[in-house]
């Protein structure tokens, strides 16, 4: 596999480096990253392994999901919902009512949600809601009209890719 310079008679072999970065192997690169297995006791004593995916903000494909602790608790549902439509028109979220709380959190933790509120019985009496961080698992509480202010100054004083 030699080549011959038509005009200066040198042969040499080529080399290629193929410098290509399309659209998937740069989200391949991104989730490879970002992925991450925690393993924990759990009650039981028994070793489990909790799969994360760390996206930052700006790259997570949903940025924010709301869950009302109670499915049947018809309050805390149309409660989560407002909030839901409040933050679907600025950040894309995902709401979630099916199962146990800890599950609902370990879905958005495999998909890389960094951020996720809850709606209580605290929620319907004053309006505050906990708001738990992916990375860090801190909760904050706050009032229902701070939350779209957290959310934009928390983006705006972290380091993101």
């Amino acid at each position: 596999m030699q080549y011959q310079d038509p005009y200066t008679g040198k042969r040499f072999v080529p080399h290629v480096i193929e410098p290509s970065f399309g659209l998937s192997r740069t989200v391949l690169a991104t989730m490879l990253d970002c992925y991450d297995e925690h393993t924990y006791e759990d009650a039981n004593g028994q070793q489990e392994t909790r799969v994360v995916v760390r996206f930052p903000y700006k790259v997570a494909p949903v940025k924010v999901a709301i869950f009302p602790l109670i499915k049947k608790d018809e309050k805390q549902v149309e409660l989560a919902k407002t909030i839901y439509q409040m933050l679907a028109k600025h950040r894309m979220c995902e709401y979630d009512d099916g199962g146990a709380i800890g599950k609902r959190y370990r879905r958005q933790d495999e998909i890389g949600t960094p951020r996720c509120i809850t709606i209580d019985h605290t929620s319907i009496e004053d309006g505050s809601v906990t708001i738990r961080e992916r990375d860090s698992m801190q909760q904050v509480r706050l009032y229902q009209e701070e939350i779209l202010p957290w959310i934009h100054g928390k983006i705006e004083e972290k380091v993101l890719i």
